[in-house]
């Protein structure tokens, strides 16, 4: 794990993808704490190049492009935080409150630690506002994981609406991320599955 994302969110942390070259994987460890923390325009590919220390002719041969590399990017942190999700499914079989509230304590964690930045996505969606592009496609395709898995999990209480409640649930997620900052875990946590349990009231 990347030391410099350790408070960051779910989403925030790159995972190990074993059909990867190790020098695609150092240049991705190199590319993704900057692009989180400093911003994915404002980081350029030699500045990823210099920090990986890695030739032009290597990185290119691996990302034939910068865009090519954020998309690498996202792709990972996505895998994190479904890999995460698919972890507490599995622990708290038939119980998806459990599921979400195992999210719930997570999230808040993280939204308050000193290098959270907020939503990976969300900041990749407003530095790449066309909706073609295949940077934003990425963004999108995780964020309608979050609605669907989310409408799973409401599925599963039986509730109605589920699509509906889904998508008040993600919007939820996305208000912690931006109230984080300077408020004690435990009270997102709480505020959080308030929220939540208020949102799932039949």
């Amino acid at each position: 794990m990347t030391t410099a994302l350790a408070d960051a969110p779910i989403v925030g942390r790159p995972t190990r993808d074993g059909g990867q070259s190790d020098v695609a994987r150092r240049i991705l460890d190199a590319a993704a704490p900057r692009f989180y923390l400093e911003g994915i325009r404002a980081v350029s590919a030699d500045a990823v190049m210099a920090e990986a220390g890695v030739t032009k002719v290597t990185f290119y041969r691996h990302f034939p492009t910068k865009d090519h590399l954020v998309e690498a990017y996202l792709e990972t942190v996505a895998a994190a935080e479904r890999h995460a999700v698919t972890a507490w499914r599995a622990e708290h079989a038939g119980d998806p409150t459990a599921v979400l509230s195992a999210y719930a304590d997570q999230l808040a964690a993280q939204v308050c630690g000193g290098a959270f930045r907020g939503c990976p996505f969300l900041n990749a969606a407003a530095e790449y506002p066309d909706t073609a592009h295949p940077v934003r496609a990425v963004a999108e395709r995780h964020r309608q994981w979050l609605r669907d898995v989310a409408e799973s999990l409401v599925a599963e209480l039986g509730l109605p609406e589920p699509r509906s409640i889904a998508v008040q649930l993600v919007m939820l997620r996305d208000g912690a991320m931006a109230t984080g900052a300077g408020v004690e875990p435990a009270e997102v946590g709480r505020a959080l599955r308030r929220a939540g349990r208020a949102v799932l009231r039949p």
